[in-house]
């Protein structure tokens, strides 16, 4: 027993130790950023009113020995001037409460918008979003500075800036303004408590002892024996709230995957396998919500006998001297509403557990999706190269997220007037090894460098929801273009039935047919008119006459302004059209390499 307590006692202090660091860490930001007047201005106003309110308080507190003295001694003239009286406390305080509100709303909403704008930026540069998805990311070890590769501390991204940044803006504000306001009731209301509720005499072995300001002793003891038996019994809801809100994400990102990949599951039949999924997942969702419901019951049976004692415990404690005419009516009416501001006050740890439990959960998660997204990039960006080079990688290593090597490449470029083909077994890496020339493959070394104005043609490309033109324009704005221009792109790739259809509305994506949607994709490259290409299997939905035909167009096109293009495709008739192939092919010693064929 004498060594558990020095042991777990520093433990429980550096828990609180890390979350006040991590509450900071969130925190200041904001309050150093280029709206720290504004923050500071509204939080001056928010602490002031707050403090006003509990002014407030202690001349409604006095109000009460005054007006129920009037009672007691049937004084009517003293009893109607003490009732306009309170008229204008009741408003002051009606008015300072809504303006508390209506300030505090108004900080919550700017420091929330400040961090979403300023979280959304980092999770979408440097490929951070695509490393998440991958399950995998890199962090730079400070000695030697390489980047190893860990799993992700962060599951649904999306979810923590859209959901936990508010939450935990408006926790924060409204636990600290709340525990301040417990402070300063506390500090306001013990004199006066102090000063009313008199000496308790009592005797012990002969001898006469008095304990002054007794009430306030049984205030904070009363507060103490709540606080301790409130922590352990509600101790399980910070792990049942952090676990909730996993499991809550978790159901959502699977149905978002229903309605992403709805057609495929229509076509599959897979609707009975995806709602046994799906009830799976909330299968977890009810038993963690059932648990929590059950943590939340012992803590409200607790709280509510607690609170019920506590509105009569101190009529309880002064009736004695009330009986025997030490005090008035007015002076125990006193008592008891002091008793009860610093029994609230002290009571501020029992009342906003669950409060504090959410917080804490929701810190961590903010805490650790931070932390991703301030790593460094593990790739810089590639500067520009020379404008007759589109492509050059030197001594390049790709790995798997997991770390397991997938190919080696002594030496590549691609220069203007290229045309080039890559092919190789399936998974040799050909998508990969265009992913990484492409910039956005974190799980390679060697060097790699492209000029400015590179376009990748995926096989599936993303299609924003809203307006036709928004889908072809992307990810430029819609205006950036012209009503010709963007028809002409129609066109040009076979999609000239959907002219009259700029401005209609649709999920693309479903509407489409998948060569339709990589049709559309080459429509967007008409309409840029890159230089340099990378197609991986851009055209593989297509019916093989079409697919030459737009393929011949989009040689034609980089061919017209000196440009090159990499290709993966499959069919000889598109092969044939390219003059150099690129193999991938596993070497004896196991490594897969490249082998160029000139045609």
């Amino acid at each position: 027993m004498t060594t558990a307590t020095p042991s777990q006692s520093p433990g429980r202090w550096a828990a609180t130790r890390m979350q006040i660091r991590r509450v900071w860490a969130l925190t200041a930001p904001y309050f150093r950023s280029e709206q720290k007047y504004q923050a500071w201005l509204l939080l001056a106003a928010i602490v002031a009113l707050n403090l006003g309110t509990v002014y407030i308080s202690v001349l409604i507190n006095d109000w009460r020995r005054v007006f129920y003295d009037a009672l007691q001694e049937k004084n009517a003239t003293v009893f109607w001037a003490q009732l306009w009286r309170f008229l204008y406390l009741a408003l002051s305080f009606v008015v300072a409460s809504i303006y508390t509100f209506y300030l505090t709303q108004l900080l919550e909403l700017r420091w929330r918008a400040w961090m979403t704008e300023r979280y959304l930026g980092r999770w979408l540069s440097n490929n951070k979003h695509y490393q998440l998805e991958l399950g995998r990311f890199l962090t730079p070890d400070a000695s030697t500075g390489a980047h190893t590769n860990t799993p992700p501390p962060q599951d649904n991204p999306d979810q923590r800036i859209q959901e936990d940044i508010g939450a935990f803006t408006a926790s924060t504000i409204g636990l600290s303004m709340g525990l301040l306001n417990s402070v300063v009731t506390l500090a306001s209301f013990t004199g006066i408590l102090w000063s009313l509720s008199g000496g308790f005499d009592f005797h012990l072995n002969g001898a006469a002892y008095v304990i002054p300001g007794f009430m306030v002793w049984v205030a904070v003891v009363y507060c103490v024996i709540g606080s301790v038996l409130t922590h352990y019994i509600g101790k399980p809801q910070i792990f049942l709230n952090a676990q909730q809100q996993r499991v809550e994400a978790n159901f959502r990102h699977r149905m978002v995957r229903v309605r992403e990949y709805a057609e495929s599951i229509a076509l599959d039949r897979g609707e009975r396998t995806e709602q046994q999924q799906l009830w799976g997942r909330f299968g977890k969702v009810l038993s963690n919500q059932l648990a929590l419901i059950n943590a939340q019951k012992r803590l409200l049976w607790f709280s509510l006998l607690f609170g019920q004692v506590s509105s009569v415990f101190p009529f309880l404690i002064s009736a004695p001297r009330f009986f025997s005419g030490a005090i008035q009516l007015g002076d125990l009416m006193q008592i008891a509403s002091a008793f009860g501001e610093v029994q609230g006050a002290l009571n501020w740890f029992v009342d906003n557990y669950q409060s504090l439990a959410s917080w804490r959960a929701n810190t961590d998660r903010l805490t650790s999706l931070v932390a991703f997204l301030e790593v460094p990039a593990a790739l810089a960006d590639s500067a520009p190269v020379h404008q007759e080079l589109a492509l050059q990688a030197d001594t390049l290593t790709l790995s798997l997220p997991d770390g397991s090597p997938l190919l080696q490449i002594p030496s590549l470029r691609l220069e203007a007037g290229d045309c080039v083909l890559l092919s190789g077994p399936s998974g040799s890496g050909k998508s990969t090894l265009l992913r990484a020339l492409a910039g956005i493959w974190p799980y390679r070394s060697g060097h790699v460098a492209r000029a400015a104005d590179v376009v990748f043609l995926p096989q599936r490309a993303y299609f924003p929801e809203g307006t036709l033109r928004d889908a072809l324009a992307y990810p430029e704005a819609q205006g950036h273009y012209t009503d010709v221009q963007l028809e002409h792109a129609l066109s040009e790739a076979g999609l000239g039935s959907l002219v009259n259809r700029l401005d209609a509305h649709g999920s693309w994506s479903q509407q489409l047919s998948g060569g339709e949607q990589q049709r559309l994709a080459l429509a967007r490259v008409f309409l840029r008119k890159p230089r340099w290409i990378l197609a991986d299997e851009a055209t593989s939905a297509l019916d093989p006459e079409m697919e030459l035909v737009l393929y011949q167009r989009l040689l034609c096109m980089v061919q017209g302004q000196q440009g090159a293009i990499l290709s993966i495709a499959h069919r000889p008739a598109l092969a044939a059209l390219h003059r150099q192939h690129w193999v991938l092919q596993r070497e004896p010693n196991g490594e897969v390499g490249i082998q160029t064929i000139a045609r």
